[in-house]
């Protein structure tokens, strides 16, 4: 009870003896650099509507910096704009443009290092190199801003919101386009990804590399020069995403290479080359997803096992599966494939003849990418027909032996 009343009052007295301190040009104070060195753990500096150049600034005390009037601070491409190290620091409603570019230094907007409890929201960042960069920081909240870089190649591109070492980071609503990587998680644990729009980035809309007990979902990844990948992670799980038109030759709805035991779950993945694509890919559940207008719906690599297919939709695509091996070390059940045509005579909305879905065309691609010429031509179909009645090149037991009439409900 003691602790308890000595932490209230510590509170208190903290509250009852914080300031605010406006910045403008018809304030006392014109310099933000100068209201953050007075400025004293929580105390509160407003930003007044204008546009502010002062290089690199520096916060390590625990202090809320938030504009009025939608204020801008410009690196002029030369500076790293705010530096933030420290615990319990607010950034909101502040434009930030024209950082500098440094492929040694990491040049950013907001560079948040050996930081906790920070928060980053309702900021505009555009013309950044990294937009905002986090390393060795715990608690972290990057919120409702919106992101918009100017891309030139991968090497000259960072990342619009680049993670590094953290954890318990919330990545929430945000809408990021034009970097390298639309988000990047590198070492990153026990995080969240929620209801971000991640588009027409260079290379990746996400970014996953050994990053474990993570989440995301409710996020929009469009148009992303390879979609999404997720590398070198487990226990990752991704549900109710959206991942649309992400064409290109290596390009994917998601990429898995070397993950485990992870979910991906009520996605929908839309008018991708590649919807999901598999590698080195182990005890994974994938159920409830709608896969529609894919050019390949899925593409299970032979390195793969023990992930279950199941309660999927393929509706309108290319291909519905595709491999590079005759193994079968995963299953698949339950799915609903627009292209059986079996039957279901007792009527229990299950087929009484299991489901193929790797076409031998499929194959012939797999092996020769330049026969994807031939796609839907007459003699194609032909080929098909003829491998259904006896089949000789495709997986035997790659099957789903109960398939369902009519689309699952997702």
């Amino acid at each position: 009870m003691k602790t308890l009343l000595t932490i209230s009052s510590l509170l208190l007295f903290l509250f009852a003896s914080s300031k605010k301190i406006v910045v403008g040009n018809d304030q006392a104070i014109t310099k933000l650099e100068k209201a953050i060195a007075i400025a004293k753990d929580g105390d509160t500096v407003v930003l007044n509507p204008g546009s502010y150049r002062a290089g690199n600034i520096v916060i390590t005390r625990s202090i809320t910096l938030i504009g009025n009037g939608n204020p801008t601070l410009d690196g002029e491409y030369k500076y790293q704009i705010l530096t933030v190290s420290g615990k319990n620091i607010t950034i909101k409603g502040i434009t930030f443009r024209n950082s500098g570019y440094s492929a040694i230094n990491d040049y950013a907007a907001i560079k948040i290092i050996d930081a906790s409890n920070v928060t980053v929201e309702n900021n505009t960042i555009y013309n950044a190199y990294f937009a905002i960069h986090v390393s060795n920081t715990s608690y972290v909240v990057i919120r409702r801003n919106n992101i918009t870089g100017s891309p030139r190649s991968e090497q000259l591109t960072g990342n619009a919101i680049h993670l590094w070492k953290s954890n318990h980071a919330l990545i929430d609503g945000n809408h990021v386009q034009g970097h390298r990587d639309g988000i990047y998680f590198e070492f990153v644990s026990l995080s969240t990804i929620q209801n971000n729009l991640s588009e027409n980035n260079i290379r990746y809309g996400i970014h996953f590399m050994f990053s474990n007990d993570d989440v995301y979902f409710n996020n929009t990844f469009r148009k992303n020069g390879a979609g999404v990948a997720v590398m070198y992670s487990k226990k990752v799980n991704m549900e109710w995403n959206h991942f649309e038109e992400n064409w290109g030759a290596s390009s994917y709805g998601i990429l898995l290479k070397d993950i485990s035991d992870s979910y991906i779950q009520h996605n929908t993945f839309f008018k991708n080359t590649t919807g999901l694509h598999l590698e080195g890919t182990s005890r994974m559940e994938i159920r409830q997803n709608l896969f529609k207008e894919n050019g390949w719906a899925i593409k299970v690599q032979a390195s793969c096992e023990d992930n279950n297919f199941h309660h999927n939709n393929f509706i309108g695509n290319s291909f519905d599966v595709g491999t590079n091996g005759t193994m079968v070390l995963n299953t698949f059940s339950n799915n609903y494939w627009d292209k059986y045509e079996g039957y279901d005579m007792n009527k229990d909305g299950v087929g009484d003849v299991p489901y193929h879905p790797v076409s031998m065309y499929s194959m012939i691609v797999e092996q020769n990418p330049n026969s994807l010429i031939l796609l839907r031509s007459f003699m194609v179909n032909l080929l098909d027909k003829a491998e259904k009645a006896i089949p000789s090149l495709t997986p035997e037991n790659l099957l789903d032996p109960t398939p369902v009439i009519k689309p699952n409900k997702l």
